[in-house]
């Protein structure tokens, strides 16, 4: 009973954040904007059981504490709760792209209406600058 009520009142802060956030203008400056990206192409979910934290949940799914935060838009990695919902997993790519000359990853991103951030992810992208003519991309 304590921890649905905990539970409710986390997900209910988290909804008034994010209005304020909303309201404020604020969104483009938040680095876990992209999550509501990543859940529009979720393909698998991991719901958190109580003791788990995300370390041991990215070992589990082979995905860095780091991917986890950014897939979830989770600003703080000690601050997960049991019966959370996390994605673990994007779905697979159905179309593909080859780069051209004078092509950027954000106007590709642009292109096919998802963000920067999740091409680069579902592409292994560390750097966002450095793509080349003739590199196929997979498009979420």
């Amino acid at each position: 009973m304590v921890s649905t009520i905990i539970s409710l009142h986390r997900k209910f802060l988290l909804a008034l954040t994010t209005l304020l956030v909303v309201g404020s203008g604020m969104v483009g400056s938040l680095q876990s904007a992209s999550a509501s990206d990543y859940a529009a192409a979720c393909a698998q979910y991991h719901t958190v059981q109580r003791g788990e934290n995300l370390y041991r949940i990215g070992l589990r799914y082979n995905l860095s504490t780091t991917t986890l935060q950014s897939m979830n838009g989770i600003r703080d990695a000690n601050r997960i709760y049991a019966g959370q919902n996390l994605c673990v997993k994007i779905s697979t790519p159905t179309t593909t792209y080859t780069v051209q000359r004078g092509d950027t990853l954000s106007r590709i991103a642009q292109r096919y209406g998802v963000s920067l951030n999740t091409l680069a992810q579902v592409n292994n992208i560390a750097n966002v600058n450095l793509i080349y003519a003739g590199q196929v991309l997979k498009i979420p």
